[in-house]
């Protein structure tokens, strides 16, 4: 099976495209029933380009390297430990336009009030 390839002037509507969900493994779940959806755009290269969304709901997660911009939504990730940690950092409130970058083994709770759709390079 070939990689996904995002071709040169495709142009993707990030906001809209359909996502399947799946319910967050019960291990993850902080609070509610969150589900999330991805898409991976392009996987050929040195960075993976995608697609993700959580429902509301809370979990927690343990990051990648990471930098994404949020579409739509309002959420708060809470950094709970691993790199990064110690910075002083507590949380960041996310709504459309935020950009941000993680690094691997951050570990993180996220909390989503409003469906959040993010894209992501990894």
């Amino acid at each position: 099976m070939t990689a996904p390839r995002l071709e040169p002037g495709l142009v993707v509507f990030a906001a809209s495209v359909a996502l399947e969900h799946e319910p967050v493994p019960a291990d993850q779940v902080v609070a509610g029933e969150p589900t999330t959806g991805h898409l991976v755009l392009d996987d050929q290269g040195p960075v993976t380009i995608g697609v993700w969304e959580m429902s509301v709901g809370a979990m927690s997660d343990v990051e990648a390297d990471e930098v994404f911009v949020v579409l739509a939504g309002d959420a708060t990730v809470e950094f709970t430990g691993g790199p990064g940690h110690d910075t002083g950092l507590d949380s960041i409130e996310l709504q459309a336009g935020s950009v941000v970058r993680l690094v691997a083994g951050m570990e993180t709770v996220w909390t989503v009030r409003a469906p959040l759709r993010k894209v992501y390079l990894a």
